[in-house]
């Protein structure tokens, strides 16, 4: 990786109106090296994520004028080259579902603790680098894979490979939670009536 790339991989985008919160974020983060930038309206920061891509966005669910929701649809998450995290309240977790369907990476509830959000941004970003492993067991052409998305294959593999909800968070640096929540939208994108079903269907070599 060349200077660079690497610059920009740690530069953090931080998109919420709380001035309070932004500066939590921004002292904890650029205390372990990260380069932070910070928007409190969605235009700006559009502009910024379509003109270079950082390591990691953090969105707050609710922003002046557009919601965490709308951001991730016009910056087209699903395809997005960098993780995005969504600030939640504890009330808003149906929102922060509803953000990881429509491309964000995990949530992180409010209040948190700054320097666990240091820790949260850091797996991501290692996660995501890594990739898609080489040594799948999936079946690249299961019926309807087509319907998954790149985190939900993540995710499908590491189902697959036996990792609990807790394990496959780990690796892929997102919640246990969350992946509750990708393992449900799976199991109904590809119609499975249970665990035996899905690898049923997407394992290596096997069909209906």
């Amino acid at each position: 990786m060349d200077a660079q790339t690497e610059a920009v991989m740690s530069e953090i985008f931080i998109i919420d109106d709380d001035p309070s919160v932004g500066a939590a974020l921004s002292l904890v983060l650029s205390g372990e090296g990260y380069q932070v930038t910070s928007f409190v309206e969605c235009d700006a920061f559009l502009h910024a994520a379509r003109s270079r891509v950082p390591g990691c966005v953090l969105i707050d669910v609710h922003l002046p004028g557009c919601s965490g929701l709308d951001v991730l649809k016009k910056l087209d998450a699903q395809h997005y080259p960098a993780p995005i995290l969504i600030i939640s309240g504890r009330g808003d977790i149906p929102t922060a579902i509803d953000a990881i369907r429509n491309g964000a990476l995990d949530f992180i509830e409010k209040p948190f603790d700054p320097a666990a959000v240091v820790t949260r941004v850091r797996h991501a970003i290692d996660a995501w680098q890594q990739g898609n492993r080489e040594d799948s067991i999936v079946a690249p052409d299961f019926p309807g894979h087509e319907r998954l998305t790149a985190r939900e294959r993540d995710v499908l593999e590491r189902i697959a490979s036996g990792a609990s909800n807790k394990e496959a968070g780990r690796d892929l640096g997102i919640s246990p939670r969350t992946i509750e929540v990708h393992r449900a939208r799976i199991m109904e994108k590809l119609a499975a009536k249970n665990a035996a079903d899905l690898m049923r269907i997407v394992l290596r070599g096997r069909r209906h």
